[in-house]
C-alpha cells in the first residue's frame, strides 16, 4: 500500500493533500476517514519508527520501540482508488492520539498501537460499528515505550540505523555543515487541517 490516503471519491489524487495521519479523535467523522475507520481497518507492522527533535544546529532522529521488544502493530485505516481508467491504487493511513507524558518530549503526537491481543478486534469490519473500536485508538501507557538517539543517517535505509549513536559518530555529524533545507512540495488546495503532518 502506498502511505498517504487517497478517499474513492477524489477524482485527482495529484490535487490532493497527502493524508499520512488520521487523528483518533476525529477519525469518525472526517470526510477523507469515516468510511475507512468502519470498514478498512487494518495493522502495520513495525518495530519502531523514527521521530526527530530540534537540538542544538539541527534535528536529531530517536528511534521510538516498545520497552520490551516486542513488534508493534500500528493502527491503520485503507482504502482503494480507482481512477476513470480503472486503475487502481491501495492507500493507507496511520491513526495518531495525543502523547503520553513522557513520549510527548519527542512530538505532541504518537501512532496508535494495537495489543496483540486486540488484533482480531480491531481488524473485524463485518459490523460497521466503530464504538466498538475507539476505546483501542489511545495513547500508549508511560514507560510502554523507551527510545534512544540514532544518525542522521536515518534518512536513509539499512539494518544499522536503529542502532544507538556512538560518541564517535555524533561527533562525526557535528563536524559535518547543516544542509540545505530541502524544498516542500506546493501544498495542495484541499485543507488537510494537519492530517499531512508527519504526527
Amino acid at each position: 500500500m502506498r502511505w498517504g490516503l487517497i478517499p474513492a471519491w477524489v477524482k485527482d489524487p495529484r490535487k490532493f493533500t497527502l493524508l499520512i495521519n488520521a487523528r483518533a479523535e476525529t477519525v469518525r467523522e472526517k470526510p477523507a476517514f469515516k468510511n475507512a475507520v468502519r470498514r478498512r481497518r487494518c495493522l502495520i507492522p513495525a518495530d519502531g519508527y523514527y521521530e526527530w527533535r530540534a537540538s542544538e544546529q539541527r534535528k536529531r532522529p530517536y528511534f521510538i520501540h516498545r520497552r520490551d521488544g516486542s513488534p508493534i502493530g500500528l493502527a491503520g485505516v485503507a482504502e482503494t482508488w480507482i481512477g476513470p481508467n480503472g486503475e487502481e491504487m491501495d492507500t493507507v493511513a496511520i491513526v495518531t492520539a495525543p502523547a503520553s507524558a513522557d513520549l510527548a518530549i519527542l512530538h505532541d503526537r504518537v501512532p496508535v498501537t494495537i495489543n496483540a491481543s486486540d488484533f482480531d478486534r480491531w481488524l473485524d469490519c463485518s459490523v460497521e460499528d466503530v464504538d466498538a473500536v475507539m476505546p483501542l485508538m489511545r495513547r500508549p501507557d508511560e514507560g510502554e515505550f523507551a527510545w534512544h538517539e540514532v544518525s542522521t543517517r536515518a534518512a536513509n535505509d539499512d539494518a544499522q540505523l536503529i542502532l544507538p549513536i556512538t560518541a564517535e559518530q555524533r561527533e562525526a555529524e557535528a563536524a559535518k555543515p547543516v544542509g540545505k533545507p530541502i524544498p516542500r512540495r506546493p501544498a495542495a488546495t484541499t485543507r488537510d487541517e494537519g492530517q499531512g503532518s508527519l504526527f
